[in-house]
């Protein structure tokens, strides 16, 4: 079971330049958050209320990025297709200027929405139908807001500070697992030497962080399956091959194959969401295709998946007169997080909200998150931001969710000291 680590005492001495520590008090940055808070609060409702789907965040990126240069940050649009990169500290990628030093620290928060009907009956409700913010994006494209504005203002009345060049990304398309790909396709992590981000999870109360190091997230693929019989009369199903009979032994067979062909303590999730099959309710149907989700906490072992499942689904279609077409698509590998980044996050969180605040996660999600597309080489970590109210909070993607929005100055003060921290620290 993970152990939480000492945090760091905090200076109260004045911030200063290299070497000078500072605590998040002298910074003079909570009155200043609490200044803009209800900005902040009233641009995540209006983003609440306008979502928008995958690579389609026209009207989102283009309010996010007016914000950033109204603030000072240069501004990048378009990269990865909708997404947003910001800029903001000393113009070379190192103290001394050397281009082959990697000193940007960057921080990602995604824009998308989902394709859900919202039932919460806010106020704020989606005005759009059949779209909804139900996984928590405009509350993070918010905390990203407010943590550029504390930025810059640390650049205009400390700018010894930020000692060290900041990017930010507001990531496209997080839902469909591609924003990431397209985003670092562009550019967006060149230089990059650290990298921050963060989810909204309603198991967790407001005010609190849950953090974790190594795996956070788990490996996912998408998976099709096409079942071919032979169709027929429903009277006569001795006569047919029954697609929908076999895809069904498919269903439950891969579930049992997992059981007792896998390393139990690896744990491997196959679940599947879609079923479409036959034409007729008295027509044994020719053809069925399945598509689910795979998840697994293992690299050696997600690496292994597709030709064990394909495998697998050809043995049970050929063993009850089928065959099978498979296909397989690696959505995205597991998160893992940097163990130093990630003390120094619960240090952050400490610091800003107290010690019994900051959470140390047992189990990792077999969630999935495209944030692991952009830490290929690189060193990052993300956090759980807790959501939950007095009264709970459903889960993510569901057409009920509303998240407390007491979670966001939690996610702009823990974010905006780790990255001040992270410069402060020799390199």
């Amino acid at each position: 079971m993970p152990t939480s680590p000492t945090p760091l005492a905090a200076t109260s001495g004045q911030a200063g330049g290299s070497g000078a520590g500072f605590s998040w008090q002298c910074l003079g940055l909570e009155a200043e958050l609490q200044a803009v808070l209800p900005e902040l609060i009233q641009l995540r409702r209006h983003l609440h209320r306008h979502p928008e789907l995958s690579g389609h965040e026209q009207q989102t990126a283009a309010l996010v990025a007016g914000e950033l240069r109204r603030w000072g940050w240069q501004v990048r649009e378009g990269v990865g297709r909708t997404g947003v990169l910001a800029e903001l500290g000393p113009a070379g990628p190192g103290p001394g200027g050397d281009p082959a030093e990697p000193f940007v620290v960057a921080l990602r928060v995604d824009m998308d929405a989902l394709p859900v009907e919202e039932r919460t009956g806010l106020d704020y409700a989606s005005t759009t139908q059949g779209l909804m913010h139900a996984c928590a994006h405009d509350l993070h494209t918010s905390v990203g807001l407010g943590v550029a504005r504390l930025l810059s203002a640390v650049a205009q009345r400390q700018p010894q500070l930020l000692r060290h060049r900041v990017r930010l990304l507001f990531q496209p398309a997080e839902e469909t697992a591609q924003g990431a790909a397209w985003m670092k396709a562009d550019g967006a992590m060149e230089n990059v030497a650290a990298l921050f981000g963060l989810h909204a999870f309603p198991s967790i109360p407001v005010g609190t962080i849950g953090v974790r190091s190594g795996s956070l997230t788990a490996a996912a693929g998408e998976l099709e399956v096409e079942v071919l019989g032979e169709g027929g009369h429903g009277a006569r199903p001795h006569q047919s091959t029954d697609a929908i009979w076999i895809a069904a032994r498919v269903v439950s067979g891969l579930q049992e194959a997992i059981s007792r062909r896998l390393d139990a303590l690896h744990p491997v999730v196959v679940s599947f969401g879609r079923i479409e099959g036959g034409k007729a309710f008295n027509v044994i149907a020719d053809h069925v295709r399945l598509l689910g989700t795979v998840r697994c906490l293992d690299n050696d072992v997600h690496a292994q998946l597709p030709a064990w499942i394909e495998e697998t689904v050809h043995a049970l279609c050929r063993g009850h007169g089928g065959e099978a077409r498979v296909r397989y698509r690696c959505i995205s590998p597991p998160v893992q997080n940097d163990a130093a980044l990630t003390q120094l996050v619960a240090e952050a969180g400490t610091e800003v909200l107290g010690g019994q605040q900051v959470q140390w996660l047992d189990q990792p999600s077999l969630g999935a998150e495209d944030f692991a597309e952009l830490l290929d080489g690189i060193r990052g970590t993300m956090f759980r931001l807790g959501v939950a109210g007095p009264d709970g909070c459903t889960p993510l993607h569901s057409n009920t969710f509303a998240p407390d929005e007491g979670g966001l100055a939690v996610g702009v003060r823990v974010l905006t000291l780790s990255l001040l921290r992270w410069m402060e620290r020799p390199r």
